[in-house]
């Protein structure tokens, strides 16, 4: 991540002792003279270093909380054993018994959001809402399905409802516990981790096509960004879904190129009139098909555009709407149901098992008639739809298991390392070269220094250096790109007011050096 400096006059040159050019050599990124590089190449090394510098801090500790957050789930089930397992035997339960006790423990103002129905050894996970929650947070009652008792009482988070100590490391790797504010960090980390793993990349091709052979750090900091890289380049682009800024553009890019992830259409249709003496009013026009809302107290009618009030839950509903979901081809053993949060919307059923990348089939089925309305099946999905997928469950740790996840841990650690050594690399080129020294490059061993006070252009400077015609076609492409990942735009400037702070507090200290 170093950068080159430039050469100067040889009046200046003074040469470099021994041990101070073998740490030069290990911690520059060149070994030719600076002249020798082609401008773009200078500039994306100027650009690869900053990156390292300024960001890195918080790609290590994405890196980390992401490590934490991969090897979770196998501690979790120890702490949690008591409310996710049972030993019982026996027959289970009725459902809406099951939802009953669960209801019971939670008190009559708790609002049922959802059941997911007890597999072999598991207990039934009843949730509900509740108005001091945050956004995407339930209460969690767990039922053994053969006794109904109570096994468990616990706040969950996000749609695949993650217990507690995985839900704080994750709000923690997302936004370290500081809400929307802290959220800019994994942005900012992600908006640049593809940047820096595809400018190490090219730096790496380039430099071996050229003569002399790298230090034993950078070679081993290079090799493991190598076995990275894609890697690196996964875990970037899932990031950004996520993330505020560039999630909300991606998010749009996908409605437009139509690559969004299907979802089944919860609308009812209206009822056949039954006939009568006076006259029907005239029907109503019925409006596109909307996505499922958050549960409110009422909701407007798309229909008529008054409110609708929610349902009176009907517990005995539970079992039949499973039943023709089971009929209607929902196979997995891992469901969830969902009740309609208003009188016009049907009840769905959601396959949630995230370890094989095919179960999440969903159907949505009539309350009235049981009648399976609507069905989305993984099979059917865009082949985007079906990758973003993919790359969600695979990013969390869930898909395939225990594989992913240690994949994952290797990945975190790896870019850990990566980081690490960047800064030892920096530091010992700061030791040799002093604090401007951090962001210049040392000449090859036995090669006089010409110009030992000068720090190198930062990126600002190099980009002076192109033609025309490269300027124009970098400067568009960053125009794009921060236009696109708003975060990254913003950093980018930030970058810009260093390097112009750096430089002139370098020509200043010139005249002191010198003296």
């Amino acid at each position: 991540m170093p950068i080159p400096s430039i050469s100067g006059t040889a009046s200046d040159a003074r040469p470099l002792r021994p041990a101070a050019a073998s740490h030069a050599a290990e911690a520059c990124p060149d070994a030719s003279p600076p002249d020798a590089l082609h401008p773009l190449l200078a500039l994306l090394t100027r650009l690869h270093c900053y990156v390292g510098v300024f960001v890195g801090p918080f790609m290590l500790v994405a890196a980390l909380s992401g490590v934490f957050y991969a090897l979770t789930p196998q501690l979790e089930r120890l702490i949690y054993a008591r409310a996710l397992y049972t030993d019982s035997r026996g027959p289970a339960l009725s459902l809406d018994r099951q939802i009953a006790a669960a209801q019971a423990e939670a008190g009559a103002a708790a609002h049922l959001v959802a059941v997911r129905p007890a597999t072999a050894g598991s207990n039934t996970r009843v949730m509900f809402s509740r108005p001091d929650l945050r956004p995407s947070e339930s209460r969690a009652v767990f039922v053994d399905a053969a006794t109904g008792a109570i096994r468990g009482d616990l706040i969950v988070y996000g749609t695949a409802g993650v217990l507690p100590l995985r839900g704080w490391i994750d709000q923690f790797h997302r936004g370290l516990l500081l809400g929307d504010v802290g959220r800019l960090y994994s942005e900012l980390a992600a908006s640049w981790l593809w940047i820096a793993a595809v400018g190490g990349l090219v730096l790496w091709w380039a430099r071996r096509r050229r003569p002399g052979r790298p230090s034993g750090l950078r070679r081993r900091h290079a090799t493991l960004g190598l076995c990275l890289c894609a890697g690196l380049l996964f875990f970037s682009a899932t990031g950004l879904t996520w993330s505020q800024w560039a999630g909300a553009n991606i998010g749009v890019l996908r409605a437009a190129l139509r690559w969004s992830t299907p979802t089944v259409s919860t609308l009812l249709p209206a009822p056949v009139p039954m006939p009568a003496r006076a006259p029907s009013p005239p029907a109503a026009v019925p409006l596109p098909d909307m996505p499922d809302m958050p549960d409110m107290p009422d909701m407007p009618d798309i229909h008529s555009g008054t409110a609708v009030a929610k349902p009176a839950l009907d517990a005995s509903l539970f079992e039949p709407v499973l039943a023709a979901a089971r009929r209607a081809g929902v196979g997995s053993d891992q469901v969830e149901i969902r009740p309609p949060v208003s009188a016009d919307r049907a009840w769905t059923v959601t396959e949630i098992d995230r370890r094989w990348p095919t179960h999440v089939d969903a159907v949505a089925v009539d309350p009235r008639t049981l009648a399976v309305l609507d069905t989305s099946r993984f099979a059917d999905y865009p082949l985007a739809a079906k990758l973003t997928r993919w790359g969600i469950d695979a990013h969390m740790g869930t898909l395939f298991g225990l594989a992913n996840q240690l994949l994952l841990a290797a990945f975190g650690v790896g870019l850990a390392v990566m980081v690490i050594w960047g800064y030892r690399m920096a530091w010992r080129r700061r030791r040799v070269r002093g604090v401007r020294g951090a962001f210049a490059a040392v000449l090859p061993d036995g090669m006089p220094d010409p110009v030992p006070h000068r720090r190198a252009p930062g990126p600002l400077g190099t980009f002076r250096r192109l033609s025309w015609r490269v300027r124009m076609a970098v400067a568009t492409t960053a125009v794009v790109v921060g236009y696109a990942l708003p975060t990254l735009g913003v950093s980018v400037l930030c970058f810009i007011a260093c390097d112009v702070v750096m430089h002139a507090r370098g020509r200043a200290a010139v005249p002191r050096l010198r003296g």
